[in-house]
């Protein structure tokens, strides 16, 4: 008997093996091997005995779909995963997201899972499972024993201008160094800095010797902003000379040249701030007050850089617009990483995560505007890990 998912796959069939591309074939195997769908010899003999990419898809949906129900729900929610305009051929309601069972190690959309307000470790045989099965395509983790893992953060709160007051940025600032300090990392916390301070205190921690002992590293940067730069706190507008440090500097900073420690590992780049003065939202904002709303909102300000390998960051927002900030409970950029980050970093990698707090936005803030981060320099050519707990 043909039921609910089977029937949807069954129907789709013929979509999946005409619409498929070869790398989502790739990445639907692994899945389907994590997921316990699969074995190791079943994944092989797809690829291996199919010469041809039509053969390879009908041989794994075909596959998928003598195996059941269960089978089916699994390989429907990790298409909707990999490929979301395949999913959407489906034929599926949009607003129903597919089913998966709790036992699997990824969930495809936020709804599925309870948010939650603590950071979930990673167990160890989730842990083992990933190294045993992926272990060439992930950055190694070390030892808990042995590493040294470290954080920059670098908040600015009060400037000069007391017009351009960060309210809501302590808030941001706890939870961010709760969450790095809870996924291991001892934080290197600054506040309040110039432009050049900033930038001394990106290059003074490049050469802390911890990195020889890390096994990757974040930079976290909160602050006004404008497109490429982040204001120091002697900024004024129209100023000849604005106190500003440049973000790419950063990567300049943690390169392959200047920070032979961190070479071959993983930099995570968050930043908070706007990059220009577009609204991506309906709502009303910017640092000095404004009209009253029921949402009182302030925006805060950022660039694209060159490419390096190893890298990647997240910006609050797309080029040219602003990123919002709760005067109390912080930006929504630092709410939404808490969320997803404590939610999901025990079992996604880092693009996921990212990718993941973009859908949150996205969904949080529908019908009402819309900021969205951008990702950007994703140079990383293995997946990364948090292993949080681990």
């Amino acid at each position: 008997m043909i039921t609910n998912n089977d029937k949807v796959l069954s129907k789709a069939r013929i979509t999946f093996i005409d619409s498929v591309t070869k790398p989502v074939i790739k990445q639907l195997l692994d899945d389907l091997l994590e997921d316990q769908v699969l074995n190791d010899e079943e994944t092989e003999s797809v690829m291996e005995e199919n010469s041809t990419e039509t053969k390879q898809a009908r041989c794994l949906v075909d596959m998928v779909l003598k195996k059941g129900r269960k089978a089916s729900e699994k390989m429907i929610a990790r298409v909707q995963e990999r490929d979301p305009g395949l999913y959407d051929k489906f034929g599926l309601d949009p607003r129903q997201p597919a089913k998966m069972t709790p036992s699997s190690p990824q969930l495809s959309q936020q709804e599925v899972r309870q948010v939650s307000s603590v950071l979930i470790p990673s167990t160890s045989d989730f842990k083992e499972g990933i190294l045993q099965r992926k272990g060439c395509e992930i950055y190694p983790p070390m030892d808990k024993s042995g590493r040294k893992r470290l954080a920059l953060l670098i908040n600015n709160v009060e400037f000069d201008d007391k017009n351009m007051l960060r309210q809501g940025a302590v808030k941001d600032e706890e939870n961010i160094e709760r969450l790095l300090r809870d996924l291991g990392y001892d934080v290197v916390k600054h506040r309040n800095l110039s432009g050049q301070e900033m930038d001394e205190a990106v290059k003074a921690f490049s050469k802390r010797e911890e990195h020889l002992l890390s096994d990757s590293v974040f930079v976290v940067m909160m602050s006004h902003g404008e497109l490429g730069a982040i204001m120091g706190v002697h900024y004024k507008e129209g100023d000849p000379k604005p106190d500003v440090f440049l973000i790419t500097n950063i990567f300049t900073h943690l390169n392959t040249d200047n920070c032979k420690a961190l070479v071959n590992k993983p930099k995570v780049i968050l930043i908070q701030a706007c990059r220009g003065g577009n609204d991506g939202f309906v709502w009303v904002s910017d640092a000095v007050a404004g009209p009253s709303h029921d949402l009182e909102l302030e925006s805060d300000s950022i660039k694209r850089e060159h490419n390096e390998k190893d890298f990647i960051s997240l910006l609050s927002c797309t080029p040219y617009t602003k990123s919002y900030r709760d005067p109390k409970m912080g930006t929504f950029f630092i709410q939404h990483i808490m969320e997803t980050f404590n939610t999901y970093a025990c079992d996604d990698h880092i693009e996921e995560l990212f990718r993941k707090v973009m859908v949150r936005f996205e969904d949080f803030h529908m019908g009402k505007g819309r900021q969205m981060p951008t990702k950007d320099r994703a140079t990383l050519t293995k997946h990364f890990y948090l292993f949080p707990g681990l």
